[in-house]
């Protein structure tokens, strides 16, 4: 019987093009530098300026059709961060969104998706972009069982992303049918304070801001908020899912889709996290430094 896999949903599509663009025929070259249980599911990301983006502020350069052929040579599903909160119906009509939605559903042998965070948003692409799936944001900050269940159930989402303090919640996820254990992507190295009130109130902040409102940004009150995301404090977080817990602990629970944060750190740090959940510790330093060697890349 074939071994069970874990599939990562990989950060920055517009953002790291450049990394992944040296990343990905790498991993598919040399698999043997990469761990054999695990593959990517998928790279997301939004171009910047994007109205109904949504979780970070976008900051992605590559051009739409560039970010999808690269996905589209490797076979990669790719995704659409458009996690806006805040949409009114007035910004359905954004030219700009609606041709990249037009883009990614026409091409690709893989099958293109769109992570939403409007209700409003789900419907109008449902009618108008059949061709896409759909994510379910984590955005949404639904922090109570019974919320995150009805999220798992409804059928239009192909996937949810719960609340990362979910993660913990051991008791929650054992007793989800084994239907939702698929469906349920899990954040694993989420850095936010893990007592945080404001989290809803951050990512309307940011919605706000995409939607070009005068708005004032949203202070964070978290303790050390000062020093900013650090793989390291990701991985002292109680929330943190590490390798170790990927492998003994949700794959045999019957999860398989994980989701690496990371859309608005630099590529070095990017790349380390790539090497932790991806890369067999033996093959590390040559993965480094087949990426860190090659001049066309500002890792910094």
């Amino acid at each position: 019987m074939e071994e069970a896999k874990a599939y990562y949903h990989l950060p920055g599509l517009f953002e790291f093009y450049d990394l992944y663009s040296l990343f990905l025929p790498l991993f598919y070259k040399h698999r043997e530098y990469f761990y054999d249980w695990c593959d990517i599911g998928s790279i997301y990301g939004a171009p910047a300026q994007c109205l109904w983006g949504g979780g970070r502020i976008g900051s992605g350069t590559a051009r739409p059709r560039d970010a999808l052929r690269l996905t589209e040579d490797h076979a990669i599903s790719a995704r659409l961060t458009l996690s806006n909160t805040l949409l009114r119906p007035e910004h359905l009509q954004d030219r700009e969104c609606n041709a990249l939605c037009a883009l990614f559903e026409k091409e690709g042998p893989a099958q293109n998706g769109v992570i939403v965070g409007s209700d409003l948003l789900l419907d109008y692409l449902g009618q108008k972009y059949p061709g896409l799936y759909f994510v379910s944001s984590t955005t949404k900050v639904l922090t109570e069982r019974s919320a995150l269940r009805r999220e798992l159930e409804r059928p239009e989402f192909r996937f949810v992303v719960p609340d990362f303090r979910f993660n913990r919640d051991l008791d929650f996820l054992k007793a989800l049918p084994g239907a939702l254990r698929q469906k349920t992507e899990l954040l694993v190295n989420e850095c936010c304070w893990f007592a945080c009130p404001d989290r809803k109130a951050c990512y309307e902040s940011v919605s706000r801001r995409n939607l070009g409102e005068d708005a004032a940004e949203h202070v964070c009150r978290a303790p050390g908020k000062e020093r900013g995301y650090r793989f390291s404090l990701a991985m002292e977080n109680p929330g943190f899912i590490g390798v170790d817990d990927i492998r003994q602990v949700y794959m045999p629970m019957g999860f398989s889709h994980f989701k690496l944060e990371g859309r608005g750190l630099g590529s070095a740090v990017v790349l380390e996290i790539l090497l932790y959940y991806m890369t067999k510790p033996e093959h590390q330093l040559r993965v480094r430094e087949e990426i860190y060697l090659d001049s066309s890349l500002d890792l910094f």
